[in-house]
Parts: structure tokens; C-alpha cells; sequence
């Protein structure tokens, strides 16, 4: 009997529910060949929702979504509600709920993708950043007083405690552990690196000199942990010097581990150096319990209806939630079909530029498993 995995969708606003779809195709069409089933239910929380209803995310929400494998999200956000009602009231809200304390977000250079950096070829770009997802200014604690006048006061606070930090910590180390061995190391590491046994290396990045309470925890744990990890290379950067050298010397980077704020702003970074929001997937994880699987790129309404979205980036987050899900095979083979036509099929990566539909683009992926 075939193993069933139940899949919740969220197709969202915008272009969402267009790339859920094409998600959605290449996923039936992959379980079929590698012999696994997927039952999806359909949740439509999201902007017409919002505006229909009243009610933004329903209460249960989460218990719901528990009750599954994994959620598969096409984009939240819509120009008809006011911006942070529907990111903070469902991906936030769903992030927090449901424990998702990793952010994880590929930066890959696929073939035949244009790249905006000078001479910059697919090995030069290839890493993995690690954001935590669970604290920081995201959290919501601060508050505002005296508003309206000009005495005004506004806080936000970035909180986090040693248990949020050690278990994000945990998780990179792992992951760069894991993503090289002695027979396949990190291609930047120099030789006197691989002579002392190293075979990944995992950046914190951070910003010590200023932030200095949150920081020092950070920086703490960092090397605290590392002495359990011999083959991991340490490296730290600011956040300044990441943004620099993601631009100037992509290929220093194999894993960076970062906080919420930070890494929210150097994936985007890390998004444009990769070909754009049209490439770039990412995964809200809960190694314990359900992770959520979306594009990076937002909901893109002026393009909504017209079929010209790209859905690369949701159909590599499906494959990343097969990863997850521990079809391992299934995921590589999504990649590698994408891999295929962004470099013998797709013009460009830019919406209504591909020279293919987005339902097009779909039927090319699955053509090419």
C-alpha cells in the first residue's frame, strides 16, 4: 500500500492560487512516478476571506492545520486590505502558533538564469540561510505612547531567550553537517581548511558591536556549540559585511545562521543575486510538528488573472516540502526539472518575459521529471 501524505493548501491572494496550481500539478504528476499518494484540502484564508467575512484566520486555525503533513501557501496579501492585517493575522499568526522556528531559504544560481552580479556562474552561488523564526522584533512586544503627538513614543523590542537561540543553532549546525561530507566538501573551503578536517562552514550573522545584548547570546551559543561540531568551519560576518559580500564573493558562503529582522532583509538580498522572487522557494519549519512551504516573492495582484506569473519558486518550495516529507528522490527530480528549462526552455524569469504561460511553465516541469 502506497504511503499518503495530506497536503493543506492555501493558495492565498494575487497570483497565489495560479502558482498553488502549478505546484499542485507537479506534485500529482512526481507521486505518481515514485509511487506515493497526496490528498490535498483546500483552506481559502486570505484577503476575500478578510473582506467577505470579517475573520482573518478562523481560531482553529492551527488545530486544523495540524492535522496535517504539511501546508503548501501561495502569497498573502492583498491592495484592498491594509498591510498587516493579513500578514500578521495568518503568517504570523500560523508561524508562531504552529512552531515553525525555522525560516529556510535556498540561494541557488540555476543554469541559464541571468544573474545581475558581474561573472558570477552557478557555482558561484549556492548556499542556504537559516533565519529564526520565532522571535525577535516579530514578536510584537513594545508599545506606543502619547501617540498623535510630538512627544510621541514608539517601541519595538527585539526579544530572544537561549532556547530559541540554541534550538535555530542546532538546526544550522545539523543542516551544514549534513549538506557536505569528507568525500564532498564545501568547494570554498581552502586546503589548509579541509587538511584540519573541516567539510562545511556555517556563518553567524549578526551584529555585535551594536546590538550587544542580543548578540553576545548569540555569539555565546554560537561557538558554545560549535565545539561539538569539529568538521563545521566558524565564520562570523555583520550584517553590513553579509549584504556586502553576498554581492561582492557569494561563493565565501555555505550556510549562514541568522536572526528574524536580519534574515528577513538578506534572503531578499540573496533572492535578486539568484534570478529574483520568480526563483526563490522557501519553507517555514517545525522539525517537531507541521512546516509550511511558499514562494518568497508576495502576492503580485497587478499580474493576477493574466497568467503570466512565474511559478519556479512555488514549484522548488513543493519540492522542498517533499524533501521534508522524506522523498528525497522525488524532491531531486522536481529540481532537476526546473533546473532543465530555466536553462533550455524559459527566456527570462520576469512575469509575461518566459516566453510560456504560467500553466505552461507547469506542463514543462512535469514534461521533464
Amino acid at each position: 500500500m502506497s504511503k499518503v501524505y495530506k497536503i493543506a493548501t492555501l493558495p492565498g491572494d494575487g497570483t497565489g492560487p495560479e502558482v498553488v496550481a502549478e505546484g499542485v500539478k507537479v506534485l500529482q504528476a512526481v507521486s505518481k512516478k515514485y509511487g506515493f499518494e497526496l490528498s490535498f484540502t483546500q483552506f481559502d484564508w486570505g484577503g476575500e476571506n478578510y473582506l467577505k467575512t470579517g475573520v482573518v484566520l478562523p481560531e482553529d486555525a492551527p488545530e486544523q492545520l495540524k492535522k496535517f503533513d504539511a501546508v503548501f501557501l501561495g502569497a498573502i496579501g492583498s491592495p484592498k486590505v491594509a498591510p498587516g492585517i493579513l500578514e500578521k493575522g495568518i503568517l504570523l499568526k500560523l508561524r508562531f502558533a504552529l512552531d515553525q522556528y525555522i525560516n529556510l531559504r535556498p540561494v541557488k544560481l540555476y543554469p541559464g538564469v541571468e544573474c545581475p552580479l558581474a561573472n558570477k556562474k552557478p557555482e558561484d552561488i549556492d548556499y542556504v540561510v537559516v533565519r529564526e523564526n520565532s522571535g525577535d522584533v516579530y514578536t510584537g512586544m513594545g508599545g506606543v505612547s502619547m501617540k498623535g503627538t510630538k512627544h510621541e513614543i514608539a517601541i519595538q523590542e527585539m526579544v530572544y531567550n537561549r532556547f530559541q537561540v540554541d534550538r535555530c543553532l542546532r538546526f544550522a549546525f545539523e543542516l551544514a553537517k549534513k549538506r557536505h561530507t569528507k568525500e564532498n566538501p564545501w568547494c570554498g573551503l581552502s586546503e589548509e581548511d579541509k587538511a584540519k578536517g573541516y567539510t562545511s562552514q556555517l556563518t553567524l550573522c549578526g551584529k555585535t558591536n551594536v546590538l550587544t545584548y542580543c548578540f553576545n547570546l548569540w555569539e555565546r551559543a554560537f561557538h558554545e556549540m560549535g565545539e561539538e561540531y569539529p568538521t563545521v568551519k566558524l565564520n562570523y560576518c555583520h550584517i553590513d559585511a553579509t549584504c556586502m559580500w553576498m554581492v561582492k564573493n557569494p561563493e565565501w558562503f555555505d550556510v549562514i545562521v541568522t536572526t528574524n529582522m536580519f534574515g528577513d532583509i538578506i534572503t531578499d538580498l540573496a533572492a535578486m543575486t539568484s534570478g529574483g522572487m520568480g526563483i526563490s522557494a522557501g519553507g517555514n519549519i517545525n522539525p517537531e510538528g507541521v512546516s509550511m512551504f511558499e514562494p518568497i516573492g508576495g502576492s503580485a495582484p497587478k499580474y493576477t488573472g493574466l497568467g503570466v506569473i512565474n511559478p519556479c519558486a512555488a514549484i522548488l518550495s513543493a519540492s522542498m516540502m517533499l524533501d521534508y516529507l522524506g522523498e528525497h528522490e522525488a524532491a531531486k527530480d522536481v529540481e532537476k526539472a526546473v533546473a532543465y528549462i530555466t536553462e533550455h526552455k524559459l527566456k527570462s524569469l520576469s512575469a509575461g518575459k518566459m516566453g510560456y504561460s504560467t500553466s505552461e511553465v507547469g506542463d514543462l516541469v512535469v514534461a521533464n521529471l
